[in-house]
């Protein structure tokens, strides 16, 4: 059985709303992710309408990936950009990745992929989410399948790291305060 996390986040200065924060798992239908998976499309909630990722109707990717929102969705706005945009940027991300050999495509129909996706509720720029989706879901498979970051730069890193939302690098500081501008810090990244 395996499993593969990946992670990425990939930003824009032009775009600082476009933000793309991937987290996803990778494994074997029959495995833990496998179960995620089906929990995923079949405990849907206000806010949370998991998809599967489509490079167009009818046209689902392998392996199956199913994208779950980390934030609540508020909006019309935002539904058509994580059924838009983002589920397009993803897709092809995850087709890319097994047109490239990244994922081997022997395995194509044995994995399934839990991918959690962030859309700012101030997003605007669908291009930019389109764009900043693809890159941070093709990172974070590529490192999820080589199981990076290795343990040794973690610990080598651990108390040089600079997370670009750390209190030190917010307006105010750490000021207990939740920073996450107009409707609060819901969910963030």
């Amino acid at each position: 059985m395996s499993l593969y996390v990946g992670e990425a986040l990939v930003a824009d200065d032009d775009f600082p709303n476009e933000i793309a924060h991937i987290d996803l798992l990778i494994g074997d239908k029959g495995g833990p992710v496998g179960v995620a998976f089906a929990n995923a499309l079949a405990r849907q909630s206000q806010g949370h309408s998991n998809l599967l990722a489509v490079l167009a109707p009818n046209l689902a990717v392998k392996p199956a990936t199913v994208m779950i929102s980390k934030v609540t969705i508020k909006g019309a706005n935002q539904a058509v950009q994580m059924f838009g945009p983002a589920q397009k940027g993803v897709a092809k991300a995850v087709a890319d990745c097994l047109a490239e050999g990244t994922i081997p495509q022997d395995k194509a129909d044995e994995l399934v992929i839990v991918c959690g996706v962030f859309i700012h509720w101030l997003a605007e720029n669908n291009a930019a989410i389109e764009r900043l989706n693809y890159e941070a879901t093709k990172l974070s498979i590529e490192r999820a399948m080589a199981n990076q970051p290795s343990a040794a730069e973690v610990i080598e890193k651990k108390d040089t790291a600079d997370h670009p939302y750390q209190a030190s690098n917010l307006d105010g500081g750490d000021d207990g305060g939740d920073d996450g501008g107009e409707g609060g810090g819901e969910g963030g990244g």
